[in-house]
């Protein structure tokens, strides 16, 4: 796709650019959508299924765990290579490249007849995914008005959202009646479907310009965004939210399905319905930034996921339902606040700015994985619950920076004549 900063007739500015309630825009909506539902169905698709792999192998949960842990770290390794390649050949190419190779091996993964070979499946499969998150962003950065960028990213997360619990659920009840294979089986027809339907809903860009590959200029490129505080702090809060987030929901099912709860596979996948809470908190971000504003947002989220965590803790069904349902609200809302934020503090590299986000966060979610399955393994939900505060707790105080460090720029800015 070649460069293209505007379609013949129209003006380049804002003016041209998909505005709420527009033909374009719906479809826009839908086409990102559906790619965030297949991106999280694919990237998550072992994640409820974790006892059934543990028993299958005859490993312990730390070792399945890297079913998932290997998925999102390639695609943190991998999203800012990726989002380079979007800066040359356009978002929608390497959109619907990275969707094509991640589908293909979706249909691979249950052959795999090892855990390792599964390991290496599920890690190719995740950074063949790393084209999808920072190039949406920057394709929504450079297509939308900039008033709705915020509710369109929201849009986006919440396909995510659906496409996390579509995931999960599909594969417990499918898992229960014919094995994880068959349920991971599932999970990549889906997202063939979801990949087509993208491709064929996507408008083409008008505002994109090609940049360069060289690694001079990427490299300045990231020294630049690296060099921005408000970056730093909103690439922190985005790992330190996915922390509890992936360490909750990856021992979760170990948790369920063990005493004193002792649920069905089933069952236990039917508890991520909770992640159509999250696409409500998500797709609502929009309005809570402007009501709250930023880092009123990002503490209300971090006090409604500390809130859920505590929650949790009782072996009660009931509480633990409605620790899940804090947990996931706070998450999404916090993630479509920061990485909004993201897009609209970079002026430029958009692209690069977003996938450093997207590799901060998914070094997070590697690590939430990770980190909460031995925790889990060594003090049980307690010790995953500890972490997962531990991580809340590093949110608020980098949002506390954020706040102090406003106050210190509006104390120096110079009074208006």
């Amino acid at each position: 796709m070649g460069a293209v900063s505007s379609s013949p007739g129209l003006p380049s500015g804002s003016g041209s650019r998909m505005a709420p309630g527009s033909p374009g825009y719906r479809r826009m909506n839908l086409a990102l959508f559906l790619a965030g539902v297949a991106t999280f169905a694919l990237l998550y698709s072992t994640q409820a299924l974790l006892p059934l792999i543990s028993g299958e192998f005859r490993v312990p949960a730390g070792e399945a765990s890297w079913t998932v842990a290997a998925a999102t770290g390639g695609l943190a390794l991998f999203v800012l290579p990726m989002s380079a390649l979007s800066e040359r050949f356009g978002r929608r190419t390497v959109m619907t490249a990275s969707l094509a190779v991640a589908v293909t091996l979706g249909l691979l993964v249950p052959f795999a007849p090892s855990l390792g070979v599964l390991v290496v499946l599920r890690a190719l499969q995740g950074a063949a995914l790393a084209g999808l998150p920072a190039s949406a962003q920057a394709y929504l950065a450079e297509e939308v008005r900039p008033r709705a960028l915020v509710t369109a990213i929201g849009l986006f997360v919440a396909g995510n959202s659906v496409g996390g619990m579509s995931g999960r659920v599909v594969t417990g009840w499918v898992a229960q009646e014919w094995g994880w294979r068959v349920a991971v089986g599932v999970i990549g027809v889906l997202a063939v479907g979801c990949a087509v339907a993208f491709r064929l809903l996507l408008p083409a860009p008008r505002h994109f310009t090609a940049g360069s590959l060289r690694p001079r200029v990427l490299a300045r490129t990231v020294r630049g965004h690296l060099a921005d505080p408000l970056l730093r702090r909103l690439y922190a809060i985005g790992a330190l939210f996915m922390t509890v987030f992936g360490g909750v929901y990856t021992v979760i099912g170990y948790r369920l399905s063990g005493a004193p709860f002792s649920l069905p596979q089933g069952i236990v996948g039917s508890v991520f319905l909770v992640y159509l809470v999250g696409t409500v908190s998500a797709s609502t971000a929009g309005r809570l930034v402007g009501r709250l504003g930023r880092r009123g947002a990002l503490y209300l989220a971090g006090a409604t996921t500390a809130a859920g965590l505590l929650l949790s803790l009782p072996a009660s069904v009931v509480p633990t339902l409605l620790g899940l349902v804090l947990i996931t609200a706070g998450f999404f809302a916090g993630h479509a606040v920061a990485s909004s934020a993201v897009s609209k503090q970079a002026t430029h590299g958009r692209a690069q700015a977003s996938a450093l986000y997207q590799s901060a966060y998914y070094v997070g979610s590697s690590a939430g994985s990770t980190v909460g399955a031995v925790a889990f393994h060594a003090g049980g939900w307690a010790g995953t619950v500890g972490v997962g505060l531990l991580a809340v707790l590093g949110v608020v105080a980098i949002t506390v920076l954020g706040s102090r460090a406003a106050r210190r720029a509006a104390r120096r800015a110079p009074v208006p004549a």
